[in-house]
């Protein structure tokens, strides 16, 4: 019975490392479920572009209409914002790519991180005192609703791991649209709003992965020894 515990455990913990290791912040998962992104990307690069200089001209004819009561920007500065989110909107997946990096290095570690050992040994004399105590039904009840919670919390894990997976693709596919944004004062709040959602999302998977692999320990932990709660 004690082996079975732990192959259980191991089992729990090779899904989780699995499922984890392929969503992290490596995009390569998403374009193989989704292969259309990578080629709508060029698309919303030269969207990016064309709305880039679409503000830009805009803002310059406002110049000409300050008599009206008309607001614009200043002319050098929003050429030189112009100019510079131009740049950043072009080389968006090399940026966003390296951010991806930095926030990859942690999910490594927490992923290759090693979980306790957990003592198997009382397991049998465990098992004995509930099949001991089965005839009033008590104890089988409990444990199977504790297992039946725990297995329902570590579903609604993964797929929220998942979910922030496939909302983190889209903000990196979508990127250069975001950087337009930020091409004007008037846009720059979406382009603000975009990067705490990058941000957001990047850090929510970190503490996603974590959880699981506390959630996994944790699980070890109550197989080996129910009575412990």
């Amino acid at each position: 019975m004690a082996w079975i515990a732990e192959q259980v455990m191991h089992g729990l913990d090779l899904i989780n490392t699995s499922v984890l290791g392929a969503l992290g912040c490596d995009m390569s998962v998403f374009l193989r479920y989704f292969p259309a992104a990578e080629t709508m990307y060029e698309v919303f690069v030269a969207l990016a572009i064309g709305l880039i200089l679409l503000i830009w001209i805009w803002n310059l004819v406002k110049n000409f209409g300050l008599g009206l009561g008309t607001e614009a920007e200043d002319p050098v500065k929003l050429s030189i914002r112009s100019v510079l989110f131009i740049l950043l909107a072009y080389y968006a997946n090399e940026i966003v790519d390296l951010v991806l990096g930095i926030g990859g290095t942690p999910y490594d570690w927490i992923m290759n991180s090693a979980l306790p050992s957990l003592d198997f040994a009382s397991f049998n004399s465990v098992m004995l005192t509930i099949i001991g105590v089965c005839a009033s039904g008590a104890v089988t009840i409990i444990v199977l609703i504790l297992v039946l919670i725990l297995a329902w919390n570590y579903l609604k894990l993964l797929f929220e791991a998942a979910e922030r997976y496939v909302l983190l693709g889209i903000l990196v596919y979508t990127a250069p649209v975001a950087f337009a944004m930020g091409s004007s004062q008037a846009t720059s709040n979406i382009f603000r709003s975009w990067c705490r959602m990058f941000g957001g999302q990047i850090f929510l998977l970190l503490m996603n992965a974590w959880c699981l692999r506390l959630f996994v320990s944790m699980v070890g932990s109550f197989i080996s020894n129910p009575l412990s709660i």
